[in-house]
């Protein structure tokens, strides 16, 4: 069987609609609502300034915060040990100049900056192991092509000395057929 029994869901009923003279009414009666809340509210707070004045600067004032009090908050007079006011700090309060604690994280990835700035100096300068091995093997490399170039230079010597030698023959040979 269904979930909803026998008769069925909310689902097939029909839908009904607010008139747009019920919506105007409604706002109508909300408007009116907050203007009269707006005028008690500020009847009592000229009251409660006027108290103010009058009373001694040592009473301890509740309404710093302004805010509209909900329910029966207005009424019970509860103070909450656990709930921290919210202060708010200024600019010029804040002291950006003083020692600041480094969390583990950020003092860890400043230490592996410096190594890492450490070791290319070291590196630049050829003093690592790394370093070495490069400029090792950049001299072989540097070797190996020196004498390939020699090598390449004998090599057009030879067959220029050839090609001179066989120029050469010839010559002599037309001599000779003349």
């Amino acid at each position: 069987m269904p979930k909803g029994g026998k008769k069925g869901g909310h689902k097939g009923r029909m839908r009904t609609y607010t008139s747009p003279e019920e919506i105007d009414a409604q706002m109508k009666a909300e408007k009116e609502r907050k203007k009269n809340e707006e005028e008690e509210g500020a009847a009592v707070n000229d009251n409660q300034s006027e108290d103010k004045l009058t009373a001694s600067g040592s009473e301890d004032s509740d309404d710093e915060g302004s805010h509209k009090k909900k329910g029966v908050e207005g009424l019970i007079e509860i103070e909450n040990p656990n709930r921290a006011a919210q202060k708010s700090k200024k600019v010029t309060d804040i002291e950006l100049e003083g020692p600041r604690q480094l969390s583990r994280r950020e003092r860890e990835e400043i230490e592996k900056q410096k190594a890492k700035e450490r070791y290319m100096k070291m590196h630049l300068a050829g003093k690592t192991d790394q370093a070495k091995a490069d400029l090792a093997r950049l001299a072989i490399i540097k070797k190996q092509r020196e004498d390939a170039a020699r090598k390449k230079e004998e090599e057009r010597k030879a067959k220029e000395a050839v090609q001179v030698a066989a120029a050469a023959a010839k010559g002599l040979h037309m001599l000779s057929l003349k």
